[in-house]
């Protein structure tokens, strides 16, 4: 089968579908239907195993939107592309159906059989109470269950070797996108021929037929060795920053015509392990964080290289996975393999304590993340394949003689959310408020909880 042939089977077959409710592994905190006669509980995962033929099923009442969807192969990284002010796009938009873009990598077992994707879904519609207040009659209910399908379209273009974890930018009129690949490169993409695409349907007709592998703007070898951290900087259009499994970070700056970028021979290297992720200061156009296997979390100027200005040397027990720095406040989020997550105060970094320490996954962490709408506000997914939601604003109250098993939560704890197998990234939507997309190895799940 050709790659043109791939795609088209792709959009035809992997259909963007809501969840059914019975039969399925997914869950929230208020779990299962107790048995007529039977005490409510809370079911709390990974505290409550399941006995022999019992099953979760998913309360749709618990979301206001619930969607899931599948690529082919997984992907194990992805970011999403803020669009503009559209008709249904734009910032702070809440009204169903809505529609986003998302950029992703596969990780295939063949290195030949890997994909840069851009994806756009649309006609996304609400669960549950917010489906309900549409207002429509039982009668009217199965031609507007047809309309409401919701819909995917791929754009996808072939990739030598698994991709280990992608961001996407703007930059002027361009959508780059950063990738760190199984190859040991780091490759620039000119996204713009798949946006044309997945928003018409001559251009995908187009694009379908002039398909081939895809070529970098740019790339850079000289990490000598595979990596997953890097990003984008929030101030500087186009400034990069990067991090290997040997230690070594470099920063790129871009250079005028937007094809090109200078990366710093001397690399940033204070830490002694694997660079696991990477984090541009939102406020300081100067300054990114790390974190490592090593064990620390560093804060860097990059007018001062190659040694950090701050660090946290013991911040885990372990491995530290993911770091997320708080738009509007001087916080910054951490997860380990330790399967704790740690909120620092910048202010009182060279301490060497956290503000908060959590453990509520029974595995690693694998992503982190606050959201952009509240600053209090953040989420995690773990290897034990759950993905929490936390509001540090709650604070500590009486929850009754009715629900003993919720004193064994903190109260930041807002929700627990199951249903995939191995997440491994996650992100919050940043032009919808609530919305988190989390990724896989079992698909895609969009979803927004009535917590937040």
């Amino acid at each position: 089968m050709s790659a043109a042939d791939e795609n088209t089977l792709l959009q035809e077959d992997d259909e963007f579908e809501e969840m059914e409710a019975s039969g399925s592994d997914e869950d929230d905190m208020e779990g299962e239907e107790p048995n007529a006669g039977s005490e409510s509980k809370v079911y709390i995962p990974g505290l409550q195993p399941l006995q022999p033929g019992e099953e979760l099923e998913m309360d749709h009442s618990a979301y206001r939107m619930f969607h899931e969807c599948q690529t082919g192969s997984p992907c194990l990284s992805f970011d999403v592309v803020r669009d503009g002010d559209g008709d249904g796009e734009g910032d702070g938009r809440e009204q169903f159906p809505l529609s986003m873009v998302l950029c992703a990598g596969t990780q295939a077992d063949a290195a030949l059989s890997n994909r840069l994707i851009v994806m756009r879904m649309h006609n996304l519609y609400g669960t549950g109470k917010d489906k309900e207040e549409n207002g429509s009659s039982d009668e009217e209910s199965d031609e507007e269950d047809e309309d409401q399908k919701p819909q995917l379209e791929l754009a996808m273009m072939p990739h030598y070797g698994g991709i280990n974890r992608i961001r996407v930018t703007l930059r002027g009129e361009q959508t780059l996108a950063a990738v760190w690949s199984e190859k040991g490169q780091v490759e620039i993409f000119d996204l713009r021929s798949q946006m044309e695409a997945v928003h018409s349907s001559s251009a995908m007709s187009a694009f379908i037929k002039q398909q081939k592998e895809a070529k970098p703007l740019f790339s850079f070898s000289g990490h000598m060795t595979e990596g997953f951290a890097v990003d984008w900087s929030p101030k500087v259009p186009g400034r990069l920053v990067s991090g290997d499994c040997k230690k070594n970070i470099h920063v790129w700056e871009p250079q005028e015509g937007g094809a090109s970028w200078k990366i710093d021979q001397r690399p940033f290297s204070s830490h002694s392990k694997s660079v696991e992720d990477l984090q541009w200061s939102p406020t300081e156009a100067t300054v990114f964080a790390s974190c490592s296997v090593d064990q620390s979390i560093r804060i860097w100027d990059i007018r001062s290289p190659p040694n950090s200005m701050l660090s946290a040397n013991e911040a885990h027990s372990s491995d530290i996975n993911v770091i997320s720095w708080n738009r509007t406040e001087p916080f910054l989020l951490s997860g380990g393999d330790d399967g704790l997550l740690k909120v620092w105060d910048l202010r009182q970094f060279k301490s060497g304590h956290p503000v908060a320490s959590f453990k509520q996954h029974s595995g690693p962490v694998t992503s982190v993340e606050w959201s952009p709408i509240d600053s209090s506000v953040f989420a995690a997914s773990g290897a034990d394949d759950v993905v929490s939601q936390w509001d540090l604003s709650v604070e500590s109250c009486d929850v009754g003689d009715q629900a003993e098993d919720l004193k064994q939560l903190p109260p930041q704890l807002l929700f627990l959310h199951q249903g995939q197998k191995e997440v491994k990234e996650l992100h919050w939507h940043p032009q919808i408020p609530g919305v988190i997309i989390s990724t896989a190895l079992s698909g895609f799940n969009i979803f927004r909880t009535i917590s937040v």
